[in-house]
């Protein structure tokens, strides 16, 4: 241990109390690995406080002493993003007691909250409210408001209503050297300097702590159509989503795209879950439009522009979900899919994005590739086709050793993120970077870009003690 420790354990008790500084090894342990068990990190201690004044006292300490701060939320984080180093000398800042929902204003649409609160948590508060908060992830039972603003969360709603920055009106953010940047004012204008607001959304609590935030609510959805059209290929679903936005006046919620392997997966390892259709196709695409009026008719919206692309040969087959039991067992397919996958077997996992009207080209090259160099692997691209993002992920093949699959990482990930960046795309469309992707940010950011971003963390946080190793390596 750090001779120092001590003083430094027995300053932080004294800000947040004995039972705020977990030092006790079977304590610490569930802060510590990360969600995919990437890292397993040590930390000289885990800190729960209560309160933004709690926070910013333990950063002055902290920062004072040099002593590196790893913000925790939910710990959903698939870059490691929110795990320790294997040092020992870093503490992790929990801030799951940062839960109180401090206000919900429905006529203003927004509410405020803390950074702690669950993602479900808000979702409830909007529509107790008579509102609608829309960001959805398949960890919105567990992952937290501050952890989606330190990663710009994206999810199944993005085509419609924008990554997480898009949902913020105003934050509440502790400096490294304990100072308060206070901004819930919840205004919609505010042309006033730079918008150092969103330096933080996406930073991955590199240059600061989110304590709270005030939130963008829409109207409550009372009207949804949804329907699982089977396409030929990744250029058909891309010329549907364009159909369904100008037929329906721009009504798509989520447009998400689903292999057929996919469905194979989910049907053998999730239980309830049954092919939709009632033969197989190579490609699907989970559809849905949605609407704040009960009498919008999206449903014969939605019958009408599939069964117009079904005649053309555009849709090979639909189901078209009749009540909200049939529209749930449609979405449990798509959203069973990483755990389907992750039941089948080892995988390599890439979140990448491109325009989208350069997916299907960048579909079959990549696939091209794949199959030539990696024939024991198979494609699993499914996600998000309406805002170009995809989960670009390998699975082993029934009877493929994993050790040798494995070590292929390097190799099909230096190859997607190759081409990925020769479509002017990203490499990283919604998990962040983390600790996992730093090596590609360096290899893919330009110059300029790499500057400024080491310029704004030297501004933010000139000892480095904001997350340490983390998006940026350390100078």
């Amino acid at each position: 241990m750090n001779p120092a420790a001590p003083e430094l354990l027995a300053g932080l008790r004294a800000i947040l109390g004995a039972e705020g500084v977990l030092t006790d090894a079977a304590d610490c342990a569930p802060y510590l690995a990360d969600h995919r068990r990437l890292y397993q990190g040590r930390a000289l201690a885990v800190l729960l406080p209560r309160s933004p004044g709690e926070v910013s006292q333990l950063l002055a300490l902290c920062n004072a002493r040099r002593v590196g701060v790893v913000p925790h939320g939910g710990n959903t984080s698939y870059c490691g993003g929110a795990t320790p180093d294997e040092s020992g000398r870093q503490v992790v800042l929990s801030l799951r007691r940062l839960n109180r929902l401090r206000s919900v204003n429905a006529a203003n649409y927004s509410l405020t909250a803390e950074a702690g609160c669950v993602l479900a948590q808000v979702q409830r508060a909007a529509d107790e409210a008579g509102r609608f908060f829309p960001l959805s992830l398949g960890s919105e039972g567990s992952c937290q408001i501050g952890g989606n603003l330190s990663t710009n969360a994206g999810g199944t709603a993005v085509l419609r209503y924008g990554m997480m920055r898009d949902l913020v009106l105003g934050l509440e953010v502790v400096l490294a050297d304990g100072r308060v940047l206070e901004g819930l004012s919840g205004l919609r204008k505010d042309n006033t300097g730079y918008d150092i607001r969103s330096l933080f959304l996406g930073a991955e609590g590199t240059l600061g702590v989110i304590t709270a935030a005030n939130l963008k609510l829409f109207p409550q959805l009372h009207s949804h159509a949804t329907a699982l059209a089977a396409v030929a290929d990744v250029r058909a679903a891309v010329m549907l989503l364009g159909r369904l936005r100008d037929a329906s006046g721009d009504r798509v919620s989520s447009f998400e795209l689903i292999p057929r392997i996919a469905i194979e997966l989910t049907t053998r390892h999730i239980e309830g879950v049954r092919d939709p259709l009632e033969r197989p196709y190579p490609w699907y695409v989970l559809c849905e439009l949605s609407s704040s009026s009960a009498t919008e008719g999206l449903d014969a919206v939605l019958e009408a522009a599939l069964g117009a692309a079904l005649g053309e040969g555009a849709v090979l087959d639909a189901a078209v979900a009749r009540n909200e039991r049939e529209r749930a067992a449609l979405w449990r397919v798509r959203e069973n899919i990483p755990e389907a996958q992750r039941r089948e077997g080892v995988g390599l996992k890439h979140d990448i994005s491109v325009a989208v009207a350069a997916l299907p080209d960048f579909v079959a090259r990549a696939a091209q590739w794949l199959s030539g160099n990696v024939p024991e692997g198979r494609l699993i691209a499914y996600g998000h086709v309406g805002d170009g993002s995809l989960h670009f992920n390998l699975s082993a093949a029934p009877g493929a050793a994993p050790e040798p699959f494995l070590a292929r990482a390097d190799a099909v990930r230096r190859a997607v993120h190759d081409l990925v960046h020769e479509f002017g795309g990203s490499f990283s469309a919604e998990h962040g970077i983390g600790r996992l992707k730093v090596g590609e940010l360096e290899r893919y950011a330009s110059p300029v870009e790499l500057a400024l971003m080491r310029a704004v963390k030297r501004a933010f946080d000139p000892h480095g003690i904001m997350n340490p190793g983390k998006v940026l390596r350390e100078e």
